[in-house]
């Protein structure tokens, strides 16, 4: 009898943190996405009234924007290059498979990743933020 009992208590904590997961991925993907972006505008829009008080300097803040955006991407660009080397140097791809690589990477098409990751990660490499395994795209021919 007491087996039971506690066959019955795992099952049902079980369930519950099942049911919980799950209702909390759901939510996740269903989130409303305009706050993190209202909050940004409204940091950026603060970071420059304060330098402009600070220095009497007025910064347009989709200058700022941009430039971070531009950073941003110098900075992926500079991180994959430093991965595909190492690769290379580890002898796991060569450097034409390196060169392929970011050859298609940087043709790829500018949209964000899809399926909850929400951007974030590089697909094909080991899910979000992951470098897992690097899928090299072979040649056609």
């Amino acid at each position: 009898m007491r087996r039971s009992k506690k066959f019955v208590l795992v099952t049902v904590l079980a369930t519950v943190v099942l049911v919980g997961s799950i209702t909390g991925v759901v939510l996740a993907q269903n989130g409303d996405d305009s706050q993190p972006k209202a909050g940004s505008e409204a940091l950026l829009a603060r970071v420059c009234e304060v330098y402009e008080e600070n220095t009497g300097v007025a910064i347009d803040s989709q200058v700022l924007k941009d430039s971070f955006a531009q950073v941003q991407s110098e900075m992926q660009d500079e991180a994959l290059q430093t991965r595909l080397q190492n690769l290379v140097d580890e002898g796991k791809i060569t450097q034409d498979e390196a060169d392929q690589y970011k050859e298609w990477w940087q043709s790829r098409p500018d949209v964000p990743a899809g399926f909850g990751f929400r951007g974030h990660g590089f697909p094909g490499m080991g899910g979000p933020r992951g470098w897992g395994g690097l899928c090299v795209p072979q040649p056609s021919e």
